[in-house]
């Protein structure tokens, strides 16, 4: 049986899930993740363990186990209703990550996203050791389909940006134990800000297959930039690049958006992060709504209850309990 290291009253503290046969392992990591298919050569010799913790709706894995493949189906895919991305840092051994009609070879120090609503392998074929962030699409501040190019891409992380974003990983990954309370909750968060400042980088890579790209992630860096001006509209943001609002509108039409979309979810997403933290704990809930440009009280108040299902007061009270 899984052997689970917990004490009573635990939320937000480090699980530990240790299998000692296969099909402990096949139970484990599709209750720590998404519903997974796993295979192995070696069952019978098979060891593994997990260490995670889950901040908010991130969660942090550290896996460290036998040789194995995992494979998420179309079958389990069509079971989900929730969408992750999932990136997955290797700290030893070496991965394989298909999906996309991409290969990723990762060694250590590499890192590699894939998304869980589409259909992916990820082969070991040794012991190793990895560390796994996944968090809901919407946590990333860029569009869906373009986090889609990197998908099983290999990132490495000995250069370029991710010689600063992998080392913080690492630690992240060696430091489980140290991710309580406000803190905790803000390194999860600058650890997806480290994520996305990567994942925009790569993308403003020459042989994008997007003409557009650079633009674009020019005027994403513009709106995150002025999210708390109350004037920020598309005149302003056209203005600002020097291109007509109807240019600005086709430019997100193709990301699958629109623009006052964009702007709203970028802001409600600050705002969520702000309610949960201690820092703002005082701060009454119209003030942190002003912060990020939303100026009517009761307007934010429908807009967030639409997004997240709850008021903004009663998903401070549920962070605070």
């Amino acid at each position: 049986m899984i052997h689970v290291q917990r004490s009573a009253n635990d939320v937000g503290r480090v699980h530990t899930s240790i299998a000692h046969s296969f099909p402990e392992w096949h139970t484990a990591v599709s209750e720590s993740f998404v519903p997974l298919q796993v295979t192995s050569n070696n069952a019978d010799m098979f060891r593994g363990r997990m260490r995670s913790r889950v901040i908010e709706d991130v969660s942090l894995v550290e896996v460290t186990a036998s040789s194995h493949t995992v494979m998420r189906t179309p079958s389990l895919i069509a079971s989900s209703d929730r969408r992750y991305f999932k990136l997955s840092l290797q700290l030893s051994g070496t991965g394989l990550l298909i999906q996309d009609n991409r290969e990723a070879a990762l060694r250590p120090g590499d890192l590699a996203v894939y998304d869980t609503h589409r259909p992916y392998t990820l082969e070991f074929e040794q012991d190793f050791r990895a560390m796994v962030l996944m968090f809901p699409h919407s946590l990333i501040g860029l569009p869906v389909d373009a986090v889609g190019q990197l998908t099983a891409v290999r990132m490495p992380g000995d250069e370029g940006i991710g010689k600063l974003v992998s080392p913080f990983l690492v630690q992240l990954a060696n430091n489980l134990d140290q991710l309580t309370g406000g803190s905790g909750s803000r390194l999860a968060h600058s650890a997806l800000d480290l994520i996305t400042t990567l994942f925009a980088a790569e993308l403003n890579l020459p042989d994008s297959s997007n003409p557009h790209q650079e633009l674009t992630n020019d005027i994403r860096d513009y709106i995150e930039a002025q999210l708390g001006n109350p004037e920020l509209c598309p005149a302003m943001i056209a203005g600002a690049h020097y291109i007509s609002t109807r240019h600005l509108h086709n430019l997100f039409q193709l990301e699958g958006t629109t623009v006052a979309s964009w702007i709203r979810a970028r802001r409600l997403e600050h705002c969520r992060r702000d309610l949960r933290d201690p820092v703002y704990a005082r701060l009454p809930i119209a003030a942190v709504a002003a912060r990020w440009g939303f100026i009517e009280a009761a307007h934010f108040s429908r807009i967030f209850r639409a997004a997240f299902g709850e008021s903004p007061s009663r998903y401070r009270g549920a962070a605070a309990a």
